[in-house]
C-alpha cells in the first residue's frame, strides 16, 4: 500500500513510519520542516501542514490511506486539533484517500465507569486543556463522513519500551497500563490493513 504519515519526525509518527516499512509499504512522511528529519531514512520525506486541507489533498495524492500522529505545541491544543481533524477530513477526501487511521489519546476514551477517562474520580487533570482539545478533535471526527479510526493507549505511553510484537484492545481506560510506541505501531499498521473499527474509537494496551 501507499500510506502518507502526518507527524511523521514526533515518537509515534516515526514508529509508524518504520513499522510501514517493515511490512513493505511505500511510505510517505509528512513533517513540518524536512531539513530537521534528515533520519528518516527510505522513505518520501515532504513538509506540510496537517491543519491546512490544501496541503492534506496534495500530500494525499495518490495515496491508499493515512495516519495521523501529528501535534503542535505552539498553539492551543483545542484550535490545533479541530483544526486538523476538519483539515484531514476534507483534504483526504479530495485526494481519494478514505482510509484514516488517528493516534489518540487515553483521557477522552471510556474509563472502567463509563464516563471518559479524564472525568473518574481521582484522575490527573493538569493537563485537561490537552485532553479537551483531543476530544474536540474526535468530535470533529465523528461529524464527518471520512472512514476513521482513534487508536489510544490505554493508558500511556511506555516512552522506553521496546517491540515485543503483540498488544491487545482494552474494554476501556486503565491509567496504569503503558504500550511502547513499536507496539502501538502495530496497532495502528494492522489497522490500515485489515479495519476492524469504521469511524470509532479503540483502547490499546499491551499483551
Amino acid at each position: 500500500m501507499k500510506i502518507v504519515v502526518y507527524g511523521a519526525g514526533g515518537r509515534a509518527g516515526r514508529q509508524a513510519v518504520a513499522e510501514a516499512q517493515r511490512r513493505g509499504h511505500q511510505v510517505t512522511a509528512v513533517v513540518r520542516d524536512p531539513a530537521g528529519h534528515r533520519d528518516l531514512d527510505d522513505v518520501r520525506v515532504m513538509a506540510g501542514d496537517v491543519t491546512d486541507p490544501v496541503s492534506i489533498g496534495q500530500t494525499a495524492a495518490g495515496q491508499d490511506a493515512a495516519i495521523s500522529a501529528a501535534v503542535d505545541l505552539s498553539v492551543p491544543p483545542h484550535d490545533f486539533f479541530t483544526a486538523s481533524s476538519r483539515a484531514l477530513t476534507t483534504g483526504l477526501a479530495q485526494a481519494g484517500v478514505r482510509r484514516l487511521v488517528v493516534v489518540g489519546l487515553a483521557p477522552v476514551l471510556p474509563g472502567a465507569s463509563g464516563a471518559a477517562l479524564m472525568d473518574e474520580p481521582g484522575y490527573p487533570n493538569e493537563y485537561r486543556s490537552f485532553y479537551l482539545g483531543h476530544a474536540a478533535g474526535l468530535a470533529e471526527l465523528r461529524a464527518g463522513d471520512l472512514d476513521w479510526a482513534y487508536l489510544a493507549p490505554a493508558g500511556d505511553f511506555d516512552h522506553g519500551g521496546t517491540r515485543t510484537g503483540g498488544y491487545r484492545l482494552a474494554e476501556h481506560g486503565d491509567p496504569a497500563s503503558r504500550i511502547s510506541y513499536p507496539d502501538f505501531a502495530i496497532a495502528l499498521l494492522d489497522e490500515i490493513e485489515t479495519p476492524r473499527h469504521h469511524r470509532a474509537a479503540a483502547s490499546i494496551r499491551e499483551e
